[in-house]
């Protein structure tokens, strides 16, 4: 649902669905969204996803918040062959071009990316 809301803002902003910007704020949510929901859940608490975009630079942030302090490992390494997970971050890392995570107030963090999408297709 995340990666969908994600495609529906950004076509909002003039980027077709199957565009790489499109694709590329879609992976990079999707990878997001599925950390918090599975390593960020507290009980009675979901994730919040919020998507800004800066025409000026042709960046788009992602934020994705949850109720977990505990952020995610900054050098996110590829997992050893035959791992079936591990390799969201790796993916994000490799897509954005840069992400971090801050403290969020009054409980949680936020993981933030920002993703080069350049100019919109139409105005």
């Amino acid at each position: 649902m995340a990666r969908r809301a994600a495609v529906r803002e950004v076509g909002r902003w003039g980027f077709g669905p199957m565009t790489d910007a499109s694709c590329a704020v879609a992976l990079v949510v999707a990878e997001l969204a599925a950390n918090a929901a599975c390593h960020g859940r507290v009980r009675g608490r979901n994730f919040h996803l919020r998507l800004e975009f800066d025409a000026s630079s042709g960046r788009v942030r992602v934020e994705v918040s949850d109720a977990l302090l505990v952020g995610p490992p900054l050098d996110p390494g590829l997992p050893p062959d035959g791992r079936e997970s591990g390799r969201g971050l790796f993916l994000v890392d490799v897509v954005a071009l840069r992400w971090g995570w801050t403290p969020r107030k009054p409980i949680g963090k936020t993981v933030w990316a920002e993703v080069a999408v350049g100019r919109p297709d139409r105005a």
